[in-house]
């Protein structure tokens, strides 16, 4: 092969990248976000959460709806850290999140299998999640592991517990897992703890990180709350996740539903960030079109794919670590 000198001067793209909206676009949602969080509100069940909004500085009327300033949501954001290192079961399978580095996950969950050995088409259990763990694991390319499956052989107030026993034992990468309600985080941090030594614990930080969602529109209900709170209580990330759905739970446009999107997500950072000033966030979007011939959500689509190139925008401008959905 000829031998190429270094173009002088050379301007490269440093990546591929979409670029859904302009500054002054991001700008605007912003700011049509804050007036919803001001003057519309977001409803919140758990009494503790209202107490905190209330002692700050919101507006919390009787019906359980929480009206926010403005410079409830600025600060909050600005006191969310903007880099995040997660912890694997062993230090060559840290990861760092930020802006700019992308790194990739698996998708969850699923509820049902062909069954590998028989063909049969079943609800998944615990054994399926052993075994599609080793699996992530092996694959370089994907850095944090999300449940993929869930152990739904066990009774609900308990699968995140068993989820995290199946992932925690065939997997040295960091976690993400939905933990059901505060109670299972303190269950399974010191299940974390046990799995990594004390030592590591303190000084790495926790080698599983939560996931909660926001009910669309606009609903942090009871036990979203409760793993936000404990969440920061116990210095464990926790990505809040929208899952508005356009045409569903969101205005059927792009920009409509992005606002509801931001107002969910951000209401879920102020009160992470009232609960512990710095708390560990992640800024998440499993947002979507709904199918409105199946009432659906069209994971996979175009629709999704612009929706999280935008999201990943809208937390790049915050400067705030993002996890987006794809499909």
């Amino acid at each position: 092969m000829t031998y190429r000198a270094p173009s002088a001067g050379f301007a490269a793209s440093g990546g591929f990248k979409l670029e859904a909206f302009t500054q002054d676009e991001l700008a605007e949602l912003h700011r049509a976000t804050l007036e919803v969080l001001e003057h519309t509100g977001i409803y919140v069940q758990k009494e503790e959460a209202r107490a905190l909004f209330r002692a700050n500085g919101a507006k919390v009327e009787e019906d359980g709806v929480v009206k926010m300033p403005p410079f409830l949501v600025d600060e909050a954001i600005r006191s969310a850290p903007s880099r995040l290192s997660l912890a694997g079961r062993t230090p060559k399978r840290d990861c760092v999140i930020e802006a700019g580095r992308v790194t990739f996950t698996c998708f969850g969950e699923g509820i049902s299998i062909f069954d590998p050995f028989t063909g049969e088409y079943r609800p998944t259990c615990k054994n399926d999640l052993k075994y599609s763990t080793r699996v992530i694991d092996a694959l370089d390319v994907i850095t944090v592991v999300e449940r993929c499956v869930g152990s739904q052989d066990v009774p609900p107030p308990v699968q995140a517990v068993h989820n995290y026993e199946a992932i925690v034992n065939n997997t040295t990468k960091p976690v993400f897992l939905g933990p059901e309600n505060g109670r299972n985080i303190r269950i399974i941090l010191e299940m974390a703890k046990a799995a990594v030594g004390e030592e590591r614990f303190k000084n790495a930080g926790s080698p599983v990180s939560f996931i909660t969602c926001p009910v669309s529109p606009l609903r942090l209900v009871e036990d979203c709350c409760d793993i936000i709170m404990t969440c920061a209580e116990e210095d464990a990330p926790i990505c809040i996740l929208s899952m508005a759905m356009s045409g569903g739970s969101a205005p059927v446009n792009l920009a409509g539903t992005l606002v509801t999107h931001n107002a969910e997500v951000l209401a879920g950072i102020v009160l992470s960030q009232l609960t512990k000033k710095g708390a560990k966030v992640v800024y998440g979007s499993s947002t979507t079109a709904m199918n409105l011939k199946m009432a659906t959500a069209c994971v996979g689509s175009p629709e999704l794919a612009m929706i999280n190139a935008a999201v990943a925008s809208i937390a790049r401008q915050y400067g705030l670590p993002s996890w987006v959905a794809g499909g």
